[in-house]
């Protein structure tokens, strides 16, 4: 039983961590008062640029730094429409999803003459860290993982530090909350607004990195499938918090998980496969379903700002 539970924890951790990346990009776009429906497209974007550059360069981590550029720049076009221009915010993010699906599947015909990259050879490596990775059963599931996943746990900290102890944070959470009494105060809303749009494409293209050159080290047309939309509701679930939206990336890891290993396991017996491959998205109904009726966005959260109004 230990060892199937190891296992389990093992992939939990695995498939959280885009969840999370793109999740916490989420909190500080909404934290700030711009709804981000676009993160699955950023997330592919990141995916597709990180996969790219990992195999014409042999270098892992500059496709981890060409994911979270690529994201951002995506992010940059959302924030220029829902923040410049105004635009419907929802209907801005669902078109940079269809932009950035559409851009990967064309230039991956165009690259590779198929819908797929070749194999990552260089993909990222597993770190051990040394002594924690020897402890029996759950040192090889938490301490013998790739570095996104330190890296995305990190990051949730930092998110949470810059939140709550920092005066840019303070600013952040006034500005999706009151922007007019806090331009009032001399807050530039609409920097503000931009610089967490753009964080938020930088956070979830590292979280496309992560399943392309970490979990398949390979970039197809499925490669992020729902993972952004997943994000979204982890983040919801979360409420809007970064260790809210942390644990909620777990839940929805866990569930991953279980798709993974039902059938070594042998939950198969149990269950048709398929009902594993759909319970991820089954999960994120349910839990939108019974907390998004609790759980308070912020208050200017999906509102353009003009100022003087």
């Amino acid at each position: 039983m230990l060892p199937i539970l190891a296992t389990l924890l093992g992939n939990t951790l695995l498939y959280a961590t885009p969840l999370i990346f793109a999740a916490l990009g989420g909190v500080f776009s909404e934290r700030s008062g711009v709804v981000n429906i676009g993160l699955e497209g950023m997330m592919t974007i990141g995916a597709f640029a990180a996969a790219v550059t990992a195999l014409g360069t042999g270098n892992p981590w500059l496709g981890v730094v060409a994911g979270m550029l690529s994201g951002g720049l995506l992010a940059l076009l959302h924030a220029v429409a829902a923040v410049t221009f105004r635009a419907d915010q929802v209907v801005s993010g669902v078109a940079i999803n269809f932009m950035a699906n559409g851009f990967s599947m064309f230039m991956l015909y165009k690259l590779y003459g198929g819908g797929q990259t070749p194999h990552i050879a260089t993909k990222l490596a597993k770190w051990a860290i040394p002594g924690l990775a020897k402890i029996p059963y759950l040192g090889d599931a938490l301490f013998n993982n790739y570095p996104t996943v330190y890296l995305a746990f990190f990051t949730a900290f930092l998110t949470w530090v810059v939140l709550y102890k920092t005066t840019f944070g303070l600013r952040l959470r006034s500005v999706g909350e009151h922007p007019l009494a806090a331009d009032t105060m001399g807050i530039n809303v609409y920097f503000i607004r931009y610089t967490c749009v753009i964080i938020s494409g930088c956070l979830a293209g590292i979280g496309g990195a992560a399943v392309s050159i970490g979990i398949i080290a390979e970039f197809t047309e499925v490669t992020i499938v729902g993972q952004g939309f997943i994000a979204l509701a982890a983040m919801i679930f979360g409420k809007w918090t970064p260790w809210g939206a942390l644990g909620a990336c777990m839940f929805f890891g866990a569930a991953n998980a279980l798709d993974a290993i039902g059938q070594t396991i042998g939950l198969t017996k149990y269950a048709n496969p398929a009902f594993f491959s759909m319970l991820p998205y089954l999960l994120t109904i349910v839990a939108l379903a019974g907390f998004i009726g609790r759980a308070n966005a912020p208050a200017a959260d999906g509102k353009p700002y003009e100022k003087g109004r």
